[in-house]
């Protein structure tokens, strides 16, 4: 009889854990998926080719040196015009989105002395850098909350059904 409340726990552990499987594949790169700009240096004002493969519906590019732009479903690049106060030296990131998946790629504005991090210009240029690059908090976290709640329901019903099992002998 102790199979059963076994069982059901391993069967919602395992539930839980399916449940968060696709928010974690979201933003792996396993779609084949891909996005580019050409060239990857550009004065500002200058014309930059958005690149993006690999996506069998329409990609938004989004950066802060252009407006947001669209890349048709069926097409794989589109034209945008860099802004023409773009602070010169500076490395921009542009964002790709497919669906539940992206990709960012550095695109830098030509001239003037590069910014780098022991002379920033405006502040420090702060990202996704080393092992947390592209994870979600607060889908690890929702994750996190199934598998524990989950868990925790299945011990608890376990328990009862012990307790009435041993109440009635």
């Amino acid at each position: 009889m102790r199979a059963i409340p076994a069982a059901s726990a391993a069967l919602l552990g395992v539930g839980a854990l399916v449940m968060t499987a696709p928010a974690a594949q979201a933003h792996g790169d396993t779609s084949g998926f891909r996005g580019s700009v050409l060239p990857a240096v550009i004065a500002a004002g200058g014309q930059v080719t958005l690149r993006a493969t690999g996506c069998e519906q329409s990609v938004t590019v989004s950066s802060a040196v252009f407006d947001t732009v669209t890349v048709p479903r069926g097409r794989t690049t589109a034209g945008v015009r860099v802004d023409r106060d773009a602070e010169p030296g500076a490395v921009h990131e542009v964002s790709f989105y497919c669906g539940t998946f992206w990709q960012s790629v550095d695109l830098t504005v030509a001239g003037g002395r590069p910014v780098t991090a022991d002379h920033p210009r405006r502040g420090v240029h702060a990202g996704e850098g080393g092992s947390l690059a592209g994870l979600n908090l607060k889908e690890i976290g929702l994750g996190a909350a199934l598998v524990v709640a989950s868990l925790g329901t299945a011990y608890q019903l376990s328990r009862q059904r012990a307790d009435e099992d041993g109440d009635g002998t």
